[in-house]
């Protein structure tokens, strides 16, 4: 068993403080864009517009991330604190609230160069695992959206929470949803199922919602939520429809494939 007492400060500047969260979604971005660069984006077209693309994926990432947050996780608070909304440094983004974001923004950028936005998405996909391997670990290092309460030998005390050993469900997040999401996603492109466009992109929801799905059963859900339908989380029950959506993509690009 392990004690967790990390500090999420990772640095600071006199009254500066830069948190581990920060810097996970910093280096999270900052590989995806040299990855999809240097070595999964083939189409010249693509690469070409890619920078340009960033901008906009950064900013659905951010205002998705806290929209989904503030509608699906703490709605009655920021109605009642809208102006809290916009303190994004004091925490609350929603991961699938960052997907809607990103791909609202692949669509306008793709229609503005009349381009098809799974060509982004895909790339997108490909390393997405990275940023939540990132995400997740900082999570961990926070001491936030931790596990239920454990007797196994791998519970963490998360002292700035309480005396109890629980899961660390954000290393497993990290481990399924970012390492080995990441190794099933490079497998299937070095099937060539890259080239079918949206299969990589339905292949990553399809994934990613299985193991969110699982694993939020041994994390704690939201303490202003609780659980809900059918003794569910927010996480699973957005999960499942990201799942439906997953199986859709590949289905219809399984039927194009046939055709």
């Amino acid at each position: 068993m392990f004690i967790n007492n990390f500090d999420p400060v990772a640095i600071q500047l006199f009254s500066l403080e830069i948190k581990w969260y920060s810097l996970a979604y910093i280096f999270g971005i900052l590989v995806g864009w040299i990855l999809s660069k240097k070595i999964f984006i083939t189409d010249q077209k693509i690469i070409e517009k890619f920078d340009d693309y960033i901008s906009y994926l950064i900013i659905g990432l951010i205002i998705g991330g806290r929209l989904g947050y503030v509608l699906f996780y703490n709605l009655d608070y920021f109605f009642n604190n809208p102006i809290d909304i916009f303190k994004i440094w004091e925490g609350g983004m929603s991961f699938h609230g960052g997907l809607v974001g990103i791909l609202i923004v692949s669509i306008l950028f793709a229609k503005k160069n009349n381009q098809d936005p799974f060509s982004y998405l895909d790339i997108v996909s490909l390393v997405a695992p990275i940023g939540i391997f990132f995400g997740r670990t900082a999570n961990f290092i926070n001491s936030e959206l931790y596990g239920i309460e454990t007797s196994l030998p791998w519970g963490v005390k998360f002292i700035k929470v309480d005396s109890l050993f629980r899961h660390p469900s954000q290393l497993c997040e990290a481990i399924f949803e970012g390492l080995i999401l990441f190794i099933i996603l490079i497998y299937f492109k070095k099937k060539g199922l890259d080239k079918k466009s949206g299969y990589i992109s339905g292949l990553f929801l399809f994934f990613y919602s299985i193991f969110r799905f699982i694993i939020e059963f041994f994390r704690v859900p939201d303490e202003q939520l609780g659980y809900l339908f059918l003794n569910l989380t927010m996480g699973q029950i957005i999960s499942f429809i990201f799942l439906l959506i997953g199986i859709y993509l590949i289905s219809k690009r399984y039927e194009i494939k046939k055709e």
